[in-house]
């Protein structure tokens, strides 16, 4: 199996957290500023915490985007998260094909039964072929197996 993750440093729990402590002690700032009879502060802050909050909420969103690729038996499954979306392709092992899009470091393109999807987007670029070979290594172990497995059948 293949896990595929996004780098982040902070959880969304934490972002959460550190966006609370950011509202404290803005909303303070501005009822100090209120208290003295400048009201626009305010209006400023509210601002500021809304387009934060909308950032650090579409950051969050996306914080949890990965792709799960699972070698089982005879088949392959690929699943990609992004964002709420879920995205799920199964093959046949005999039949994928694994192939960088380019050699210039883009996605890796999994094909195979007139589909195709593209996977890497949470490895570096430069990391990509490498991950390429991984998989095919994998795939023709997974062959190898599987012609083992009907030579013992036959002759039995």
């Amino acid at each position: 199996m293949f896990e595929l993750r996004r780098n982040v440093s902070i959880t969304p729990r934490q972002l959460m957290g550190s966006y609370l402590v950011l509202c404290a002690i803005s909303l303070a700032v501005a009822t100090g500023f209120w208290l003295h009879g400048v009201t626009v502060v305010s209006m400023f802050t509210a601002l500021e915490l809304l387009a934060v909050g909308a950032a650090l909420l579409v950051f969050a969103r996306h914080a949890g985007d990965c792709e799960t690729i699972t070698l089982c038996g005879s088949e392959v499954a690929i699943e990609q998260h992004v964002g709420p979306a879920v995205e799920r392709v199964m093959f046949r092992a005999e039949w994928v094909r694994v192939e960088p899009v380019a050699d210039d470091g883009s996605l890796v393109e999994l094909s195979g039964e007139g589909r195709s999807v593209r996977v890497g987007r949470h490895v570096r670029p430069e990391l990509r072929v490498a991950l390429a070979q991984e998989l095919r290594r994998a795939l023709r172990l997974t062959r190898a197996a599987a012609a083992r497995a009907v030579d013992h059948e036959t002759e039995a």
